[in-house]
């Protein structure tokens, strides 16, 4: 009876000591990863702010087959919710604290276990950078004496579980994010008659490589010139391709804005005032990134060729910008008319 007795006090020993291990034992974790997608900062923050987009780059509803999720009544901005309930990776529920566009979102992620509920901080990070966007993804909190006791078992820390699938979920939105950006369609509208009319522009030299990245600035600066003389704007900006080489791959183009009247600038004035026709053209549209502009023109150029239609050689082809990097933030939703005067 006597070695029971020892063997008893032995292990209660055991058991108080390893209690006072774990209960001392620093619960407090913070884990974070951090990459750059080539994307612009707005398309990130709403990318993450929208919580429907999460289950197309998250990676634990992939590992878990039998998760099924949940969205409240909110799925953006402040108050937005998910939740989940699956066998295998057990339940939980994410709610946006707070969304700052489009810097940073504050979020509460709480999983329900056998050891009871357990709440963490998550939060996000997005800086606009000269490649794109670096994006911040981390999770913070303390363990609970039962999470640091099951966790001493556990062959893995919080970290070692953590950081490979934050670094996969941002690999997976990269890929999401890119995929939306690149989609784009080409159609070609057909002869319409165009009314032309007075217009403000400047015009540049540059190489064909150049033409989308000087773009931006010119019509900024025609737009300003026109806001600082009371000029009144009549429509979108446009581009003006007064010559276009491919064999030397350099282009001598105008951007421009319509207006109502002619207007007579100073001598010295780097804005001009021009005059495009009433005409007939053919109009194409390309709905999608800058960079497919070129298979855009080719395409309307292969139309006038099927179709037996002239163009008017002395005349400039031009192009309408119905939206901008501005006001859209995703590529892929920017709209283009192109116009070839024909006769």
């Amino acid at each position: 009876m006597k070695i029971l007795k020892y063997l008893f006090f032995l292990l209660l020993i055991v058991i108080i000591a390893g209690s006072i291990y774990i209960a001392t034992k620093d619960g407090d974790y913070q884990v974070e990863e951090t990459k750059v997608i080539t994307a612009p900062v707005e398309m990130v923050f709403q990318e993450v702010n929208e919580l429907k987009n999460w289950e197309n780059w998250e990676p634990w509803s992939a590992e878990a087959n039998d998760m099924i999720i949940e969205y409240g009544a909110k799925t953006s901005g402040d108050s937005a919710t998910y939740s989940w309930k699956s066998e295998s990776a057990g339940d939980g529920e994410i709610k946006t604290i707070a969304a700052k566009p489009y810097s940073e979102i504050e979020q509460e992620i709480t999983f329900k276990t056998s050891f009871g509920e357990s709440t963490s901080d998550v939060y996000w990070e997005f800086k606009e950078i000269e490649n794109g966007t670096e994006v911040t993804w981390g999770i913070k909190g303390h363990q609970s004496f039962m999470e640091k006791l099951a966790f001493t078992f556990q062959e893995q820390s919080i970290s070692e579980m953590m950081r490979p699938k934050f670094q996969k979920g941002l690999n997976n939105m990269e890929s999401v994010i890119l995929n939306k950006m690149d989609k784009y369609t080409i159609n070609v509208d057909g002869v319409i008659q165009h009314g032309g009319g007075y217009y403000m522009y400047t015009t540049t030299a540059s190489k064909i490589s150049q033409v989308d990245e000087k773009m931006a600035p010119m019509f900024t600066e025609v737009s300003t010139y026109m806001d600082e003389n009371g000029i009144e704007k009549n429509g979108n900006p446009f581009v003006l391709y007064n010559d276009w080489n491919e064999t030397s791959g350099t282009a001598i183009f105008s951007t421009g804005i319509f207006t109502s009247s002619e207007v007579i600038t100073p001598a010295e004035s780097e804005i001009l005032n021009g005059f495009i026709p009433n005409q007939k053209v053919l109009k194409t549209t390309l709905k999608g990134d800058y960079k497919n502009l070129k298979e855009a023109w080719d395409t309307a150029y292969k139309y006038i060729a099927e179709n037996d239609l002239e163009v008017i050689e002395d005349a400039q082809n031009f192009e309408v910008h119905l939206t901008s990097p501005d006001q859209v933030a995703n590529p892929a939703k920017w709209i283009t008319h192109l116009y070839i005067p024909v006769k």
